[in-house]
């Protein structure tokens, strides 16, 4: 199948054309682009004036309203900024599972995002977690990108089965940039994530975590005795599946998300749990608008 109608369908880019990504944070960029950001500064579009202080700009004073009022003012502008959007991807065994696995998710999801950063001429970057710089995606930019984005993403194959802090902390070392993360991830690693979660905070970016799960994950169809092995490690946990297990292991991963959410959220990261079983379209125009993650 044509890696441009699996991940992305001509019906969902027609949606995500009308789209932008926007950042609740304000960045100073080095290089003026397409985007504005509402930071003042030098620019084209005027924004305001304010009083003049000795060591200001002399070029951005307005005489004409000095001939009127006989005091200096000094205009400001809206200056324009590139927006840099990372999606990282978590590419471990466990995200290897379900129909499509999670890991088709999350591609089909960072797929749909970066084709709107590529639309608005933003500056996008796809990732796998992972130990070294092999995992390091192509930076990209501009609507010619997209074959080598959805390219990338296809050549994404699970199985790089790093702890995820470990992971997190190699993303950052790479990229010190600011701009927009979201990080796609089941978050089932079992060293937890809250170390990976610190070192996303003491970036400068705007951090999304969403975190994918499956149907089969969610509401587990399984009866008898069973013999488990952990996808990542090998483990084994003999067990015996009854109703009330099932029902401990329900209010268990509800906990579990709820906590992660709760975890996120203190830290002014925005989270989001969803399932294989979401529409990417229905993600990305209803609840990461929500979000406030596009417009």
């Amino acid at each position: 199948m044509d890696t441009t109608t699996e991940l992305l369908s001509p019906q969902l880019l027609a949606r995500l054309e009308r789209l932008e990504l926007v950042s609740r944070k304000v960045f100073r960029g080095r290089l003026k682009g397409e985007r504005r950001s509402h930071r003042k500064g030098q620019s084209v579009e005027f924004a305001d004036y304010r009083n003049y202080v000795a060591g200001d700009d002399l070029r951005f004073l307005d005489w004409n309203l000095y001939a009127r009022l006989d005091k200096l003012f000094l205009r400001l502008f809206l200056e324009e900024e590139d927006l840099h959007f990372y999606a990282l991807i978590d590419a471990s065994t466990s995200m290897d599972f379900g129909t499509p696995t999670k890991l088709q998710h999350a591609k089909q999801l960072a797929a749909a995002l970066g084709f709107i950063g590529l639309v608005r001429a933003d500056r996008v970057k796809i990732e796998v977690l992972g130990d070294s710089a092999r995992n390091s995606g192509p930076a990209l930019r501009g609507r010619r990108s997209l074959r080598r984005m959805l390219d990338h993403l296809g050549s994404i194959e699970p199985g790089q089965d790093v702890p995820l802090a470990e992971s997190v902390r190699n993303f950052c070392l790479r990229n010190s940039g600011k701009g927009i993360l979201v990080l796609l991830t089941d978050l089932l690693d079992k060293s937890g994530y809250e170390a990976a979660i610190r070192v996303l905070r003491a970036q400068r970016m705007d951090v999304y975590v969403i975190q994918i799960l499956s149907p089969e994950e969610k509401n587990p169809d399984l009866q008898g005795d069973l013999k488990l092995v952990d996808s990542e490690d090998g483990d084994i946990a003999e067990i015996t599946v009854s109703r009330p297990l099932l029902d401990r292991y329900q209010k268990t991963l509800a906990a579990f998300v709820q906590g992660a959410r709760d975890y996120c959220t203190r830290r002014g990261i925005g989270f989001m749990a969803t399932s294989t079983d979401v529409p990417v379209e229905q993600l990305v125009t209803k609840y990461l608008r929500e979000r406030g993650l596009v417009r």
